[in-house]
């Protein structure tokens, strides 16, 4: 099988009745929902336990149908977002779901009403393993709530503002094509992107200077789609009193602002880790300074192209090793067709997991160009995948971890493989490319993904202060977060000043980027305890995993011995990171001193 046949079979979320079975599912919802505002509207606090108990329950059931219905609509443009038919059924969904969720508002704030005492009664009822912490977690935005009838209008009008305003953006930038050299035909940006890695400097600055012709006719509209979306989340922000414009992330990701503040500046603090490694990387490469298209470069000329069945196999025999409880269900990711591997025209850029409901299996998409970097990605999005399945028995309200633990899973099992492929390595070429796309994927996920986050800042700061920012304005902002991180290791060219323009995380989940740099230190302080204990851990490890979100981020982190409210933890992670550069950097100083 080569990796153009691998593509999902979404029937199973519509019980195989295609786009009649999406329709299907909202409108029994939306009858359900119907009839359960009939019932419990305007009487909550009024229930007896055992009754609210069963409200819950078909709270969870009509979440589930409407659930079904939004992810194969999701996943289904996701692969082609420039077919018209795929939108109007994902617009239609959504407004359709919106209807859904007005009905059901009341529930939510009659709940966070309710005194500590009557809600703890109700709360001890038989019936809610699934849904405790999340009717605990639900109670904590008290504060930010507004009145019914305004709740419903801004969930109504987010379908055709924000909402809106982010396909729009997906579908821009899944339409950049971009001209390379040699290439016949215009390729998708995510295949441009992978070319960065290539060994052939003037390739990569080829590369670079086309990417940056591809992002600019689109760039104005770019960035008015984002200047929009940062006056609707300040307006949101003041209407529901969040003090800053993460506040409200770190409430969803039950993080105080302090916290995630001590991670931010742990981090900024420890730059010169990656400093470090891209002066080194300077010198393998025999350049007297990296150019931003140089960060990624392949160091030696090992990076051998992978196919599928060969990045299947080895996935699969690392989950497996582990414990037969991840590589069983591992393997079923591809006996079942729940994975969409290649790239194609108008298909979303990067990859993803997608949890859709517990009652069905979660699904992967993947852009895969053989690179052996797309064999971490798919370790890393089986993880994911694999957290979604364990999880299924929490239910749809706890399924989902909040996103400070969500790449848990993830870099663990990316971990996992990787090591797998540095014990196969027979070439010391071979161990020092590995060991460079390691310290690589820390830098990138810890503290590029920080600098990321100071960018976000200086531009919702910025789009406070002074109005609707012009795209120079956003270059700059850009490029002063990306300086601040790269110092003098790396020189920016004026093309890379426009590359914030195709990051959909700026769009679609503001904050959400500090959460990788989370769950990366969590991650490797988890797989340490892993290496120190072995095969005693593995219980403790799958029972983090299948607690899903049903505890807080502190007490999933202690049961796995992670102590998160150390005011050290931070930085004891940024250790291993730097132990990481320091393994590569011995294997850099040793190929310089045999090519010398």
């Amino acid at each position: 099988m080569t990796v153009q046949d691998v593509s999902w079979d979404l029937s199973p979320l519509v019980h195989g009745e295609d786009d009649a079975g999406a329709d299907r599912l909202l409108d029994e919802a939306t009858q359900r929902a119907q009839a359960f505002a009939d019932t419990y509207a305007g009487r909550l606090g009024e229930l007896e336990p055992s009754a609210f108990a069963a409200a819950v329950a078909e709270l969870q059931e009509i979440s589930e149908l409407a659930s079904r219905a939004g992810n194969y609509a999701m996943l289904r443009f996701s692969i082609d977002t420039a077919d018209p038919a795929l939108g109007a059924l994902l617009q239609r969904v959504q407004e359709k779901g919106t209807q859904i969720e007005t009905k059901l508002i009341f529930f939510e704030l009659e709940w966070a009403a309710l005194e500590d005492g009557r809600a703890e009664q109700l709360m001890a009822a038989d019936g809610l393993d699934t849904a405790r912490h999340f009717l605990a977690s639900a109670r904590r935005y008290r504060p930010h709530l507004l009145s019914e009838p305004e709740e419903k209008i801004l969930a109504e009008k987010n379908v055709s503002g924000s909402s809106a305003w982010s396909r729009l953006f997906s579908e821009q930038t899944s339409a950049i094509t971009v001209d390379l050299p040699g290439e016949e035909e215009p390729v998708a940006l995510d295949s441009a992107l992978a070319q960065l890695m290539s060994p052939d400097r003037e390739m990569r600055r080829a590369v670079a200077e086309s990417v940056t012709e591809a992002l600019a006719p689109g760039l104005r509209t770019r960035a008015y789609i984002f200047n929009t979306l940062l006056a609707d989340k300040s307006t949101d922000d003041r209407l529901r009193h969040y003090p800053n414009w993460l506040a409200a992330r770190n409430l969803s990701n039950e993080a105080s602002d302090e916290s995630v503040q001590a991670l931010l500046s742990a981090v900024r603090n420890r730059y010169e880790i990656a400093r470090r490694w891209y002066r080194l990387k300077a010198k393998l490469l025999g350049i007297d300074v990296l150019a931003d298209y140089d960060r990624i470069a392949a160091v030696t000329q090992d990076d051998v192209p992978v196919d599928w069945d060969d990045a299947k196999e080895l996935v699969l025999a690392s989950y497996g090793d582990f414990t037969p409880e991840l590589g069983d269900p591992a393997r079923a990711f591809f006996d079942d067709n729940r994975i969409d591997a290649p790239p194609r025209p108008a298909k979303r850029g990067g990859a993803f997991a997608a949890y859709t409901v517990p009652s069905e299996h979660p699904y992967l998409m993947l852009n895969y160009t053989a690179k052996r970097r797309d064999v971490l990605i798919l370790a890393h999005e089986m993880g994911h995948g694999l957290h979604a399945e364990l999880a299924r028995p929490r239910g749809v309200f706890e399924q989902h971890t909040p996103l400070t633990l969500a790449e848990t899973a993830s870099v663990f099992g990316e971990t996992l493989v990787f090591n797998r492929l540095l014990a196969e390595a027979q070439t010391p070429e071979s161990r020092l490319s590995l060991l460079a796309e390691s310290i690589e994927g820390s830098i990138a996920t810890v503290f590029r993904q920080t600098a990321m986050n100071r960018f976000e800042d200086l531009v919702h700061s910025a789009r406070h202060d002074e109005g609707e920012l012009a795209v120079e304005r956003f270059n700059e902002l850009w490029s002063q977060s990306q300086e601040e991180m790269l110092g003098d290791s790396v020189e920016l060219t004026e093309g890379y000043r426009t590359w914030w323009s195709y990051v959909p995380h700026f769009i679609s989940t503001p904050g959400y980027v500090y959460a990788y740099a989370y769950g990366q230190l969590l991650a490797l302080s988890i797989y340490k305890r892993y290496i120190d204990e072995g095969e005693s851990f593995v219980p403790q490890y799958l029972e983090l995993l299948r607690a899903g979100g049903s505890k807080s981020p502190e007490e999933l982190g202690a049961m796995v011995g992670i102590d998160l409210a150390d005011p050290g933890f931070w930085d004891s992670g940024l250790d291993l990171v730097e132990a990481q550069l320091e393994e590569a950097e011995a294997a850099a100083n040793e190929a310089l001193a045999r090519a010398s």
